[in-house]
């Protein structure tokens, strides 16, 4: 079997017999070591013992006693946010059932890192013997936004942050890498646009996200796009789904979408009001999709057996920012199913 975003930290967790992650002791350690917690030069005594105490025993109970005694407000903030998402994480069954409910319920002040982190490790769940690598490259779209650009009339998506770096790396060149990746539509540096010559060095490279979907011109990239789409649902929710791409919304009678980000709800609900998208505005959407309920019983009887549509936009930055917790909160579920 081949192994695939090692990053995610999945080697961190354990697999229980319900087929969900459970946090473990090594996985918390994890979250202790990253930067925002790591004590700065000028922390006080008592944060840097409630640190290393964490660091030895990641376990451990921390009172509201040992967060009070840290000097600096931010620190006491900080900390108070970490020991209660620690908390939540080793009291739950899973991360699924902590995922599922912070999408149900609201993330609070939960910083968005942690809730993509979270999708990170449970999508690497939920793809384990995932053997075909357009599915995979699509569910980075889950968990890491993307820059899109249109090439002869394709659109191509790669990772965000990968360009930025390049832009920085190249800052005192003319063009910048996004140019040089319109101009060179096979390759740039270290990114390829996935096909079939070069689709089996993603496994290789997987942690690196530095291959380009070709989401407009590659069926394949689409259709592993609906196919991670019906894993995450299936997985998370337990419901079986069908997804395919569409070209355009025909069914006067549709009954529900989902926006799969921000700008996407936006156009959304300006089609279901009726609203013509002047100014450029449709070609910011960048999939559109129909997803179908094995079983009808299952859906709210609202939609009944009726497709609910989904969206995929661009934002005015042209980036794609997927929200995969729209595709929890979202789904047109009966009530009873829904308070499961």
């Amino acid at each position: 079997m081949r192994e695939f975003w090692v990053a995610s930290g999945h080697h961190l967790t354990r697999r229980a017999d319900h087929g969900g992650l459970v946090a473990t002791p090594e996985l918390i350690m994890a979250y202790l070591a990253r930067p925002e917690l790591m004590p700065p030069a000028d922390a006080c005594d008592a944060e840097r013992h409630l640190h290393a105490s964490l660091m030895g025993d990641p376990l451990r109970p921390v009172s509201d006693a040992d967060i009070a005694a840290l000097a600096d407000a931010d620190a006491r903030e900080n900390w108070s946010f970490m020991v209660n998402f620690r908390d939540r994480l080793i009291a739950a069954p899973s991360l699924e059932a902590v995922y599922v409910a912070l999408t149900r319920k609201g993330a609070g002040d939960l910083p968005p890192i942690f809730l993509s982190q979270l999708c990170h490790l449970i999508l690497r769940n939920a793809l384990e013997g995932c053997d075909d690598p357009y599915m995979l490259r699509a569910a980075e779209l889950f968990y890491r936004s993307q820059l899109a650009a249109v090439h002869e009339g394709t659109l191509l998506l790669a990772d965000a942050e990968v360009i930025e770096a390049e832009q920085h790396a190249q800052h005192d060149l003319h063009s910048s890498p996004l140019t040089a990746m319109l101009q060179q539509p096979k390759s740039f540096g270290d990114m390829d646009v996935m096909d079939d010559e070069n689709a089996w060095t993603y496994w290789s490279r997987s942690d690196a996200h530095a291959m380009v979907m070709n989401i407009g011109g590659n069926k394949k990239a689409r259709a592993g796009l609906c196919r991670v789409i019906e894993r995450w649902v299936a997985h998370l929710l337990g419901i079986t789904v069908s997804v395919e791409t569409i070209a355009a919304i025909e069914d006067r009678d549709w009954r529900w979408f989902i926006g799969l980000d921000s700008e996407a709800t936006r156009i959304g609900n300006a089609l279901w009001r009726g609203e013509r998208l002047e100014g450029g505005i449709a070609e910011r959407i960048v999939a559109l999709m129909r997803l179908t309920f094995e079983d009808s019983r299952l859906v709210d009887e609202r939609v009944g057996d009726k497709p609910v549509y989904l969206i995929l936009a661009m934002g005015a930055d042209k980036v794609v920012r997927l929200k995969p917790q729209n595709l929890v909160a979202g789904l047109p579920l009966a009530a009873a199913v829904n308070a499961t």
